[in-house]
């Protein structure tokens, strides 16, 4: 039998020299506390908690069980080898403010175009109210959107469009959702979790419309009916069709005028 009590490099009432498992749990958990004492989770941003109740790091894409789990891997490897990636692709799509300027960027300067991006200073959240809608020829269910702007720039008009929701950084993806994000200048952007389904995107379906007196911003939008679940005899029925199955007008969209018959 080996002796384990006398071999070279161990301590009295040891069990030898550790091995090399031994040796990576004792430099994870020195790691671990480290990390804990000199790292703050609420300030890191790809430090996030699931619906499980375990962690996540969205950078690497990898599970922990508990904080100091995560602890321990931003400090391997591979979390930071991703880190040094991440730096070198920001620094890539950023402009450099001490790089010679283009022709291009020399051009417009003498013209008096702005080319960089300017420093506003946000005053808060704009006031809205969101009304379920729907149309009564199609029987399509869509949103009401109205958005108070009383302190806009001058000169500026609020713009909309739809993001997927692997476009934003804010909340876990979910294919089963997408954002309709709404600007204004000088407030901050404020954007509206909506269901994953197919826009109409018919001018009498899809408008916005900007009232310069009020300062109010109108945005409306219909989904898509699917075609499966509806009959052309249960559309000809339905409210908004005339005798002869012929669709009418809108009447929910003030902007947009009637639509004519054929004689």
């Amino acid at each position: 039998m080996a002796d384990r009590q006398n071999r070279v490099g161990s301590k009295i009432g040891g069990a030898g020299v550790a091995g090399s498992s031994e040796s990576n749990v004792d430099r994870r958990e020195r790691l671990r506390k480290l990390a804990l004492e000199t790292i703050d989770l609420a300030k890191d941003p790809y430090f996030m908690r699931n619906h499980l109740g375990s962690y996540e790091c969205k950078l690497c894409l990898t599970l922990h069980t508990n904080e100091g789990s995560y602890l321990a891997h931003t400090q391997g490897k591979k979390h930071q080898t991703n880190l040094g990636r991440r730096a070198a692709k920001d620094a890539m799509e950023k402009p450099d403010s001490m790089a010679p300027l283009t022709a291009q960027q020399q051009q417009a300067l003498k013209q008096g175009v702005p080319t960089f991006k300017r420093n506003i200073i946000k005053i808060g959240r704009p006031g809205y109210k969101v009304t379920k809608i729907r149309d009564p020829t199609s029987r399509q269910v869509g949103l009401l959107f109205e958005i108070a702007y009383p302190e806009i720039a001058q000169g500026v008009e609020p713009r909309y469009r739809f993001m997927s929701a692997y476009e934003q950084q804010i909340q876990a993806p979910n294919k089963a959702h997408q954002y309709l994000v709404i600007a204004a200048e000088p407030y901050e952007t404020i954007s509206f979790k909506v269901q994953s389904r197919d826009i109409d995107r018919a001018e009498e379906k899809l408008w916005s419309h900007w009232d310069v007196d009020q300062k109010m911003y109108t945005m409306q939008f219909f989904f898509k009916n699917d075609q499966r679940l509806l009959s052309s005899s249960r559309m000809e029925s339905a409210p908004g069709y005339n005798n002869s199955g012929t669709q009418m007008a809108n009447p929910l969209n003030p902007f947009h005028a009637p639509m004519r018959t054929a004689a």
